[in-house]
C-alpha cells in the first residue's frame, strides 16, 4: 500500500535517503512547509542558521571542497533567491558541488509579480550545471534525485531546485529511486585506448616535460596517482592555486604554483618546456599571462571531464576527455620510466632568486617593534599547526600572500575562491569547511576588506560554537587593488584606504575570543595562544600598508615577464646562479 505524504515530507525524505546530514540556510514565507518538515528531522539533518544567504551558500561551498560531499542550501524566494548568485557563480567556476533548494510563490501566481517572486530559472540558469522549476509535489523525488546525481558527478557543480510553495503542500505518493543515469548526460565517458597511447608516445619522447596541475586532481581523489606518474617519468609538477596540496610539500618534483603571484621557476619554465600536461585545469587568464604567446615551445596535453575546457583558451595538441585518476591510472603502465635531471635541475636556480630576492625579504624581518609582512604571518600560522590545517582564504594579498606562504601536508589543504574571486568569501566558506571536516584545524586568512564583506557571520560561529582561526591581515586598505595603483596607477590611491572598526570589540560582542597584534615580537606567542585555544579565535594583524605580494606577472605580460619587486624584473641570464 502506498504512503501519502506532502511534497515537503518527501523533500525531507530526499535528503535523507540522499545521506545529507547538513543543510545551510534562512527560512521564509516562501519555503515555510520545508522548514515546518524539518523540525521533526532535526535528529538526522543539522541545519545551520547563517546570517545572510550569501553566507549560507559560501558555507555549504567550503563543506562541500572539504568533505567531498554535495553542499546543500535551503533558502525562500526573492531576495533570499537572488543573494545566492554569487556564491552560484562562483561553485560554477571553481567545481563545487551544491543542491540549492529556493522557495517559490504558488504556481497560480507565477507571472504576477507576487510578493517576493523572481524568476529564479532565468536568472541562474547561465551560472548553475542544472537548473529547475518544481510545480508539482509528485515530481519532487525524480528531481532530488537528478539533482544530487548532477552536482556530484563528472565535473562537479551547482545545481538549483526552485520549489513552488503549492508544490510543497501538495500530496503524493512516496517513492524514491537514487538516480544513476540519465540519457542525455555522460559523466564519466568511455576513454578511448588511442588517445591514452597518444599521450604516453608525448610523454615518452618528451626531454622538458612539465605537469600542470588543478582541481580537477583534488576532485578526482588523484592525488596518488599523479604522483606515480610524476615520479616514473620523472615530470616536474606545478599546481594552480585551487590544485595546491595535490602534491606532498617538499617533494623534489613539486615545483610549487602557476599564475600572476605563482613561482618563478614553473611559470618561466612553461617557455622552456617541450611539453605541458594539462590536468584539470582551465588554462584561465591568470596561468596563462599573454596566450598568443604562452608555451611557444611546447605541445600541450590536456586532461579533463569537461569538453567545453578544451581549445577554449589555448589549442591543444592531444586531449584526454576523463575522469583524472582514470586517466592517469591507464596512462601509469604505458609511459617509460626516465629521468630528466638536466630539465628539472633548471629548476633550482630560478627557486635559488626567488629564495634570496623575494622570500627571504618577506620572512626574515628582524626588528620586533616592526609590523610583520603578510607572508611572515601565513608562514608562522602554517608551522605553529604543523603545516596540517585546512587554509581557507578570502580574496587579495590575503590569498596569493596565504597560498604562496602556507605548507600542505595533506590533500584537500586549501579552499579560496579561484576563478569568481569572490571577496566575503572566506569567513563563511571557514565555517562551513570546520563543519566538514572538524577534525582538522581551519585557519582562515583575511583581508580587512573581505572581512567586513560577510563580517555577520561571526553570528553563526557564535551560535555553533564553530572554532575556526581567524586571522585579519590587517592594512587598513584594500591592499590588492592599492598594489596595483601603486604599480600602475601612479600611487593614486582612489577609495581603496580604509577606517576599520575595532575587530576585537566586534568579535567580544560576539562571544568570540580575541587579541591584536601590532609588533612582529608579539605574532609568535599570540599565534601559539591562538592554536591552542579550544573554541573560535579571532587574530587582528596589523600589517604596513605598504606590503606587495611578489612575484608578480602583469596583466597581458608572458608568463616569463616577472616583476621580483616594484623595480626590478627577472632577467636569469643576468641573475647569480
Amino acid at each position: 500500500m502506498s504512503e501519502k505524504i506532502s511534497g515537503a515530507e518527501a523533500l525531507m525524505r530526499c535528503l535523507v535517503a540522499e545521506n545529507v546530514e547538513r543543510v545551510f540556510g534562512y527560512p521564509g514565507g516562501c519555503i515555510m512547509p520545508v522548514y515546518d518538515r524539518l523540525y521533526d528531522y532535526t535528529d538526522r539533518i543539522t541545519h545551520v542558521l547563517t546570517r545572510h544567504e550569501q553566507g549560507a551558500i559560501h558555507a555549504a561551498q567550503g563543506y562541500a571542497r572539504v568533505s567531498h560531499r554535495p553542499g546543500v542550501v535551503i533558502v525562500t524566494s526573492g531576495p533570499a533567491a537572488t543573494n545566492l548568485i554569487t556564491g552560484l557563480s562562483d561553485a560554477q567556476m571553481d567545481s563545487t558541488p551544491l543542491v540549492v533548494i529556493t522557495g517559490q510563490a504558488t504556481s497560480a501566481m507565477l507571472g504576477t509579480d507576487a510578493f517576493q517572486e523572481t524568476d529564479v530559472m532565468g536568472i541562474t540558469q547561465p551560472i548553475t550545471k542544472w537548473a529547475c522549476q518544481v510545480r508539482r509535489a509528485t515530481d519532487i523525488p525524480r528531481v532530488m534525485a537528478r539533482a544530487f546525481y548532477i552536482a556530484s558527478t563528472g565535473r562537479p557543480g551547482p545545481v538549483v531546485i526552485d520549489l513552488t510553495k503549492d508544490a510543497q503542500i501538495e500530496q503524493l505518493e512516496w517513492h524514491y529511486e537514487p538516480c544513476r543515469f540519465i540519457r542525455s548526460y555522460e559523466p564519466y565517458p568511455e576513454i578511448p585506448h588511442s588517445d591514452i597511447c597518444r599521450v604516453a608516445e608525448m610523454i615518452n619522447a618528451s626531454k622538458r616535460p612539465m605537469i600542470l596541475a588543478g582541481q580537477g586532481v583534488t576532485i578526482a581523489e588523484a592525488e596518488r596517482s599523479l604522483l606515480a606518474v610524476a615520479e616514473k617519468a620523472d615530470i616536474p609538477v606545478a599546481m594552480t592555486l585551487l590544485g595546491l596540496s595535490a602534491m606532498p610539500e617538499g617533494h623534489r618534483l613539486n615545483r610549487g604554483m602557476l599564475g600572476m603571484h605563482g613561482n618563478i621557476a614553473p611559470n618561466y619554465n612553461t617557455n622552456q618546456a617541450d611539453l605541458l600536461i594539462a590536468i584539470g585545469m582551465r588554462f584561465d587568464d591568470r596561468v596563462t599571462g599573454d596566450v598568443d604567446h604562452y608555451a611557444p615551445n611546447a605541445r600541450i596535453v590536456h586532461i579533463d571531464i569537461d569538453e567545453a575546457e578544451f581549445n577554449k583558451n589555448v589549442n591543444a595538441d592531444a586531449t584526454i576527455l576523463g575522469d583524472a585518476r582514470q586517466v592517469l591510472e591507464r596512462l601509469l603502465p604505458m609511459i617509460a620510466k626516465n629521468s630528466h635531471t638536466e630539465w628539472i635541475d633548471t629548476f633550482d636556480a630560478h627557486d635559488e632568486v626567488e629564495s634570496t630576492q623575494v622570500i627571504k625579504p618577506v620572512l626574515e624581518g628582524s626588528d620586533p617593534q616592526a609590523l610583520p609582512t603578510m607572508g611572515e604571518v601565513a608562514r608562522k600560522v602554517s608551522c605553529a599547526a604543523k603545516n596540517s590545517p585546512v587554509l581557507v582564504t578570502d580574496v587579495g594579498q590575503n590569498q596569493m600572500f596565504s597560498a604562496r606562504y602556507f605548507r600542505y601536508s595533506a590533500p584537500r589543504s586549501i579552499i579560496s575562491s579561484g576563478g569568481l574571486g569572490t571577496m566575503g568569501f572566506g569567513l563563511p566558506a571557514a565555517i562551513g569547511a570546520k563543519m566538514g571536516a572538524p577534525e582538522r584545524d581551519v585557519c582562515l586568512m583575511t583581508g580587512d576588506g573581505g572581512f567586513q564583506m560577510t563580517i555577520q557571520e561571526l553570528g553563526t560561529i557564535m551560535q555553533y560554537g564553530t572554532a575556526v582561526k581567524m586571522v585579519i591581515l590587517n592594512n587598513s586598505f584594500l591592499g590588492n587593488v592599492r598594489q596595483w595603483q601603486a604599480l600602475f596607477f601612479n600611487n593614486r590611491f582612489s577609495q581603496t584606504p580604509m577606517i576599520n572598526p575595532d575587530f576585537c570589540a566586534i568579535a567580544a560582542a560576539y562571544g568570540i575570543q580575541s587579541e591584536n597584534v601590532c609588533r612582529r615580537g608579539d605574532l609568535d606567542e599570540a599565534i601559539k595562544r591562538m592554536m591552542a585555544y579550544d573554541g573560535p579565535y579571532l587574530l587582528n594583524v596589523s600589517i604596513r600598508e605598504e606590503d606587495m605580494v611578489f612575484p608578480m606577472t602583469p596583466v597581458g605580460s608572458t608568463v616569463d615577464t616577472i616583476m621580483l619587486n616594484a623595480k626590478e624584473m627577472y632577467h636569469p641570464k643576468k641573475q647569480k646562479s
